[in-house]
């Protein structure tokens, strides 16, 4: 049970209301995050920004979002982002290797396992080495690294919410998923 009651949608402050009405599904994140009354909107602005506007690749995104809740042990998140990885790209041996730690494993190409490592790090340390930066850097550019960089910060405030708040785990919202299957790059 959840440290503190959701906020009921129908029940809610105007702007809340309406910022309810633009989302694909009610989710429990979002019935939590709608206490900060002001916050909200700018809290769901932001996350939708990640995933439909950003530049950085959706897969590469995501990958770096499972690691980060891997390693925050938010295992809300993980949930709602494993069914969104998988439909930008990320294969299930992904999955499972991050899972378990294995961020090295053979099923992730050069690239994947750079950014991997930055999130790690970024994660870990609150900032990366000078080696995995300049690793990173041959292959994104500014805007992408800094767009990897607001994904993992995100993900772990929302992280820390819903686990601190112990906000409980829905199945994964098929909504939310069929609009990441629209939010794929073509």
């Amino acid at each position: 049970m959840a440290r503190l009651p959701y906020v009921i949608p129908e029940k809610a402050p105007p702007p809340v209301q309406e910022t309810f009405a633009q989302l694909a599904t009610p989710l429990n994140v979002f019935k939590m995050m709608a206490h900060a009354e002001t916050n909200f909107r700018p809290l769901v602005r932001l996350g939708s920004s990640i995933l439909a506007q950003q530049k950085l690749s959706a897969k590469l995104r995501e990958l770096a979002v499972l690691r980060v809740t891997s390693l925050s042990g938010c295992r809300y998140e993980w949930v709602q982002h494993v069914s969104i990885a998988l439909l930008m790209g990320a294969t299930r041996l992904q999955v499972d290797a991050i899972e378990k730690s294995d961020i090295h494993a053979e099923c992730f190409d050069a690239v994947e396992r750079r950014v991997l490592d930055f999130a790690t790090e970024v994660v870990r340390d609150g900032r990366c080495s000078p080696r995995t930066f300049s690793s990173l850097r041959e292959h994104l550019s500014p805007r992408e690294i800094v767009e990897l960089l607001v994904a993992i910060g995100y993900y772990l405030m929302v992280g820390r919410l819903v686990e601190t708040l112990e906000v409980e785990v829905e199945a994964p919202s098929e909504q939310v998923a069929n609009q990441a299957r629209k939010w794929r790059p073509t």
